[in-house]
């Protein structure tokens, strides 16, 4: 069996504002005629679809229209799982019209596949976490954990937890016991895959990944995946890798498009598996194209960083762009590097002697957009919704008193 692992699309995701959408589109479409030269007969996507719980139309368009070519008419299994970007329920809404074209959706721990026909294979048996299907001939076993929150780990494994000291075991012991329970699943005679969407201890972050572990909490050590797994295809992490201590069976496929400045410094792949029941896989690296490259410009002065912005005005590129100065930038130097060079993300005037200041160019943000900006770039993490209405509402009581004055 021909398995292509992939995840973390984050469609309807912007850089600084700016949209991604047709460059994810190139991709999708390249990914769509790679999995028909490559005969695929299962994908598998780990996870974070969209890049939000809300994505714009335009995404969820592009999603359906590229499960319908990656289905041909029922050919091939693709096989999602929610991420902590997703909303599982939204994801999956479209899950029993897409059954009649080879897909599953599973959005959470609970989620359990409809046995049956899918279209051309089968769903032979299925469970909270796990999915047996037939392809081809081939039976696979794949133990499936959509993005396991603390919340949703603990609806599935309280009640078998027998005492208290169980139940206050870390996030690691408890994601092991659920592997070790699901790991009975595999058989001897099937294709046994895992896929989930989680942080794993030692593995390298990229830079754009939304944490979904906090305080390093929501984090699982390589021993806790199912030791009868012959591959784990993981998702959230954007830098593509193989998590240590697994011998190499778990990996993360990463983002298949640089999210952030700080992902440029490595390439983009998916992972094709070849596996045979009872034996080792083989694993076939994919490098993937970058179709709008960010770029960072450092410039010794600002005479400089305008000839830049004018010997590649013609390029498709984002661009940060740090300029050594002595002095401030005046505003009509900036509006100049704008005219000359589309999509110029930030400018960073490096002055001798004073701390480094950030000139981000796209004024059309609203202050909650920018307030959440700054709050994710300081702290790493989204701010809670309440923390952003109490400041809103603050906000809007100094403009009713001032417009009352």
């Amino acid at each position: 069996m021909r398995i292509l692992h992939t995840s973390d699309w984050h469609l309807g995701k912007s850089l600084e504002g700016s949209s991604r959408m047709d460059e994810q589109e190139s991709f999708l479409n390249d990914f769509a005629e790679t999995v028909k030269e490559n005969n695929i007969d299962m994908v598998i996507i780990a996870g974070d679809v969209y890049d939000s719980a809300n994505p714009p139309a335009r995404a969820e368009k592009m999603f359906y229209d590229t499960l319908k070519k990656l289905s041909a008419e029922g050919e091939r299994i693709t096989l999602i799982i929610a991420g902590n970007h997703d909303n599982p329920e939204r994801l999956i809404a479209a899950g029993p019209l897409a059954k009649d074209h080879g897909i599953i959706m599973l959005g959470t721990l609970k989620s359990v596949a409809d046995t049956g026909e899918y279209g051309r294979h089968r769903v032979i048996d299925a469970g909270e976490g796990y999915v047996e299907i037939e392809i081809n001939g081939e039976r696979a076993i794949v133990i499936a954990v959509p993005y396991p929150s603390e919340k949703r780990l603990n609806e599935v494994l309280y009640d078998a937890m027998d005492n208290e000291e169980e139940r206050v075991k870390t996030y690691g012991d408890r994601m092991k016991l659920l592997f070790s329970s699901l790991n009975d699943k595999y058989r001897d005679d099937t294709i046994n895959i895992a896929v989930s969407h989680l942080f794993a201890m030692g593995s390298e972050e990229a830079g754009s990944e939304r944490n979904a572990q906090l305080g390093g909490s929501i984090i699982v050590d390589g021993s806790c995946f199912p030791e009868r797994a012959q591959y784990i295809a993981l998702g959230h992490i954007h830098k593509p890798q193989i998590v240590p201590g697994t011998n190499k069976r778990a990996r993360y496929a990463g983002s298949p498009i640089h999210y952030n400045k700080k992902e440029i410094a490595f390439g983009k792949k998916c992972y094709i598996v070849n596996v045979t029941a009872g034996q080792e896989c083989d694993i076939e690296e994919l490098d993937l194209k970058i179709y709008k490259p960010i770029e960072i410009w450092k410039c010794e002065s600002i005479e400089r960083a305008i000839d830049m912005c004018e010997g590649n005005k013609g390029r498709d590129c984002w661009v940060y762009l740090e300029i050594t100065t002595d002095r401030y930038l005046r505003e009509d130097e900036i509006k100049m590097m704008k005219s000359l060079k589309k999509d110029i993300l930030e400018i960073t005037p490096i002055i001798a002697g004073v701390q480094t200041e950030e000139i981000i160019l796209n004024t059309e943000k609203s202050f909650e957009e920018i307030f959440r900006d700054f709050y994710m770039k300081e702290r790493n993490v989204e701010p809670d919704d309440e923390v952003v209405d109490m400041l809103l509402s603050i906000l809007n009581e100094e403009e009713s008193v001032n417009e009352t004055a």
